[in-house]
């Protein structure tokens, strides 16, 4: 059930970049994801770090271009990064457009058919694919945080939200942080989970934390210039909002000429370990 297929391996900062794959049974096909295994894990257990990737995605995005490993083996953290979704299930249009389907998971469960079968997104990050890393790497499955960026970012916080004691810490880079009220997230909410309205809800980190506080910050990093903060998909000041009417505690950072891409994570990554660190370490 947790068995590994290594497709290659790098050596990185004193410790290894793996490319993995296994069987999901939660997905129910073959399911990728990367790990950085820093240079402390040869000797002791460390603490986790998730990272949920956006629209589009891979688990090689993050892990070719955000920097991460420095600061990985620099504390001590295994850095895990799931795929964005299934991939490769037959089921017609996944692969039509960029923001539903294929590299489009949510970080849902779907309930309508055919994307049910496969698009198990929230019990794969929550619940499998920790038991998977708690199998094969030295870790200290009681130490585990995580972070993400756009689609991710809504992943990282919903995660966090929906489960207040799995994680120590949460962060985000231009997260969506209120798919009800933006495009893709009335797209990929219909696709997924129909016109089950109190079920978006439980996917809306906006909606989720007026019904569920952490005891530790949030931290969101924005940029001023990201064409989809200017949509307005991905709503940063309503999920602040909705964290200050009921006394979470936020760091919401706004960056002037700052825009979605990944030289804006790599600008910020440091401050996200540093975050991180503190939690896992204290």
């Amino acid at each position: 059930m947790n068995e590994l297929t290594i497709r290659s391996q790098s050596r990185c900062f004193d410790g290894m970049v793996m490319y993995c794959s296994h069987f999901s049974q939660s997905c129910n096909i073959e399911m990728n994801f990367a790990v950085y295994v820093p240079p402390q894990a040869t000797t002791e257990k460390v603490p986790i770090l998730y990272y949920l990737s956006g629209l589009t995605c891979t688990d090689e995005n993050f892990t070719i271009k955000a920097g991460a490993q420095r600061y990985a083996a620099q504390y001590g953290i295994l850095l895990v990064i799931p795929d964005t979704s299934p991939r490769n299930t037959g089921i017609p249009g996944e692969d039509d457009v960029y923001n539903l389907g294929s590299g489009a998971g949510f970080y849902l469960n779907a309930i309508v058919e055919p994307w049910s079968k496969y698009y198990q997104m929230y019990s794969y990050v929550t619940q499998e694919l920790p038991q998977v890393i708690q199998a094969n790497f030295s870790v200290d499955a009681g130490k585990q945080s995580i972070f993400g960026h756009s689609m991710g970012g809504h992943g990282a916080l919903i995660c966090a939200l929906k489960n207040p004691d799995k994680y120590l810490s949460v962060s985000a880079f231009a997260p969506i942080c209120a798919p009800i009220q933006d495009s893709w997230g009335q797209n990929a909410f219909s696709a997924y989970l129909g016109t089950n309205f109190a079920l978006w809800q439980e996917y809306d980190a906006t909606e989720l934390v007026k019904k569920n506080q952490l005891s530790y910050p949030i931290l969101i990093d924005q940029g001023l210039d990201d064409t989809y903060y200017i949509q307005k998909q991905l709503l940063p000041e309503i999920f602040a909002e909705a964290c200050q009417s009921v006394g979470q505690s936020i760091n919401l950072r706004l960056h002037e000429g700052y825009d979605h891409s990944y030289f804006m994570i790599a600008t910020f990554i440091e401050d996200h370990f540093i975050h991180h660190a503190k939690a896992l370490f204290k």
